[in-house]
């Protein structure tokens, strides 16, 4: 089992984007956009679950892990909830499954909330609304944020700019109007027992995702998918004092690597006190892994 004490960090934001029979969970089109977007090399693109364990566990750290299931937008079938979830069963010195159902599926996917968090002990579930192409706030989605909330799990919303589809013809269709973190408000407010994590420095919202976070207590902020060089000042302002508690390490792995994201972290003027809520504490109190 995880033991934290032995933990340097927990990177809450890390993608599964191959399954077991090799089979990827984005087209051609948007892993070869992103590949490029991120500067990812392509040997390492797509790792196995297994491989993603030793990585992490080489450097202490554990990690969140999800498949982003959009196969009612894509047409292309995400990588299996229930492989990700025996993987960490192999590896829970080190992984935390999360699973993705796309909202399309409605009541049938409530009941897979339901399932995965009860047979194979899934503890959040990862929505990205421009892949999925659905506002955070449509009411058609809020019968699986009812079957999250009465789990005990986590929603985590992907919010601002995505790497997936940038530099395609039309971004790959992806369109951006999605991930306005204030239709996340609106499920924040509707659905008050439910922890939410926005997902990424939310350009061009940043602002309104630190809003949100102030004023909704139970919506964090993970700071993945961007290097700590490039993060907009008043984010680091807000972690560092009025946040300290609600913000949370993510990479974004493998589109990018928690060694770049660490020694970039590194150069930060983040507080001494600050910098192992950030990187540990605050996600283990999220998690249930330690006491609040």
């Amino acid at each position: 089992m995880l033991n934290l004490d032995e933990l340097v960090a927990i990177d809450v934001h890390t993608h599964a984007e191959v399954s077991d029979s090799g089979a990827g969970s984005l087209s051609r089109e948007l892993e070869e956009a992103s590949s490029s977007y991120f500067k990812v090399d392509s040997g390492h693109r797509k790792p196995t679950l297994d491989e993603i364990a030793a990585h992490y566990r080489e450097r202490r750290i554990a990690a969140v892990v999800f498949t982003v299931d959009a196969e009612a937008a894509t047409g292309t079938p995400a990588v299996p909830n229930e492989e990700i979830a025996e993987a960490a069963r192999r590896h829970p010195d080190v992984l935390i499954p999360f699973a993705s159902i796309d909202p399309a599926k409605g009541r049938a996917g409530a009941r897979q909330v339901r399932r995965l968090v009860e047979e194979y002990g899934v503890r959040g579930f990862k929505f990205h609304p421009n892949v999925q192409a659905f506002y955070p706030n449509d009411r058609d989605a809020y019968v699986l944020y009812e079957a999250i909330e009465a789990a005990g799990a986590i929603a985590v919303f992907h919010t601002g700019q995505t790497g997936i589809g940038a530099g395609a013809a039309g971004g790959g269709g992806i369109r951006l109007k999605y991930s306005n973190p204030l239709f996340v408000d609106d499920v924040a407010a509707d659905f008050p027992d439910l922890p939410i994590i926005l997902a990424h420095p939310s350009f061009p919202w940043q602002d309104e995702a630190l809003a949100v976070a102030t004023h909704k207590p139970q919506v964090y902020i993970d700071l993945s998918g961007w290097s700590p060089k490039y993060f907009p000042p008043q984010l680091v302002q807000y972690a560092n004092t009025l946040l300290k508690e609600k913000v949370l390490f993510g990479t974004d792995y493998p589109l990018l690597t928690p060694d770049r994201w660490l020694a970039d972290f590194a150069k930060l003027p983040i507080k001494d006190e600050v910098r192992p809520l950030i990187l540990k504490q605050n996600a283990a109190r999220l998690l249930g892994l330690a006491k609040p």
